[in-house]
């Protein structure tokens, strides 16, 4: 099985610390996210230096991570370009949804530079440009499904594919934007997985939360 280890830090100094740590832990790959605490000064110069650093110093490779929702930066196409040319920068993950720019990565970056999809909101039309795969919350809950999804489109079957992307739709929101963690947690617990309460200082859902999440998973036919 292959590990991939989030090991980004807001220093470059931590980051390469937590990716050496990892790999020598047994890490195959580690996912960097860029520093936003000071997220002003993150232009592009500063992020191609902060993981071309962390590249050259990293034992095992590294994929980029775009979630601009929680670190309000933005890895544009030219910057993921450049820095697809880096022999230790293998792909990235990008989680901002947005289908046109992951095609401007498949245009732009080197050809063999892994571009991820990390929303499952974006999977089906994210696989149809091109992307190898996708790193999901909603594969937590429905792994299946998101398979099927990758097999479907590699078999030509695209009405089948976008018929369960449209499906899984309410629970990827469900376990993402509406209820976050918690109700990725309590979904899991109703699928008689693992998920408990979250970490303080984030809540678990209330009785009337968790019966919505019930009645989602229910009618996407996973309970």
């Amino acid at each position: 099985m292959t590990v991939i280890a989030g090991t980004g830090c807001e220093s470059t100094g931590q980051t390469i610390e937590l990716t050496c740590d990892c790999a020598e832990a047994g890490a195959h790959a580690a996912l960097v996210i860029s520093p936003h605490y000071y997220h002003g000064k993150m232009n592009n110069e500063a992020l191609a230096l902060y993981y071309t650093d962390v590249a050259d110093d990293s034992p095992i490779p590294i994929l980029l991570y775009n979630v601009s929702k929680f670190t309000h930066i933005n890895l544009d196409a030219d910057l993921v370009a450049e820095l697809s040319k880096h022999p230790n920068i293998a792909g990235i993950k990008d989680s901002s949804g947005n289908v046109a720019q992951l095609g401007e990565y498949l245009n732009l970056a080197a050809p063999d530079f892994q571009v991820l999809v990390g929303t499952a909101g974006a999977l089906f039309g994210a696989l149809a440009l091109g992307c190898v795969g996708g790193v999901l919350a909603c594969a937590n809950v429905a792994p299946q499904g998101c398979v099927e999804i990758l097999e479907f489109l590699r078999a030509g079957e695209y009405q089948a594919a976008r018929d369960l992307q449209l499906k899984l739709l309410p629970v990827n929101k469900a376990v993402t934007a509406t209820y976050g963690i918690a109700g990725l947690k309590a979904a899991l617990d109703l699928l008689g997985y693992f998920g408990g309460e979250p970490r303080r200082p984030l809540l678990p859902l209330s009785e009337k939360e968790w019966l919505e999440i019930r009645e989602i998973l229910k009618k996407a036919d996973l309970l």
